[in-house]
């Protein structure tokens, strides 16, 4: 399988779930950014860290990848739910990326745990 192959389809699969954690989060709570509700940080963040887990168990080389592309999803997200960019834009990815540094560890930890067992 090419390295194109092998990463396309868990980066698309990581954006579209941090898409819909970000736009259900910010539906269900009414608020217009879903980390300005306490169902962003119980329910979504924790279901995006298990994803980054699951995702960097699952395709192990190189898994902050996948922390990456569902957090960026998110902004995408965000972005769709207000429809507009906004003035803010740079600092929003700014955040995200911190916001996904316990997924990359998430990942990371999962990825070791994969090697382990295949051994």
């Amino acid at each position: 399988m090419s390295e194109q192959r092998y990463w396309a389809g868990p980066a698309i699969a990581a954006a579209a779930a941090g898409m819909v954690l970000w736009i259900g989060a910010s539906l269900l709570s009414g608020r217009r950014e879903a980390w300005d509700s306490s169902m962003y940080w119980s329910v979504a963040y924790p279901v995006a860290l298990m994803l980054c887990g699951g995702l960097g168990y699952a395709f192990p080389e190189r898994p902050w990848r996948w922390a990456l592309a569902l957090f960026e999803g998110q902004f995408l997200g965000m972005v769709v739910r207000n429809g507009e960019l906004g003035g803010l834009w740079p600092l929003g990815l700014v955040l995200f990326a911190i916001i996904s540094l316990p997924g990359i560890a998430t990942a990371q930890i999962a990825r070791r745990l994969a090697s382990r067992t295949t051994r």
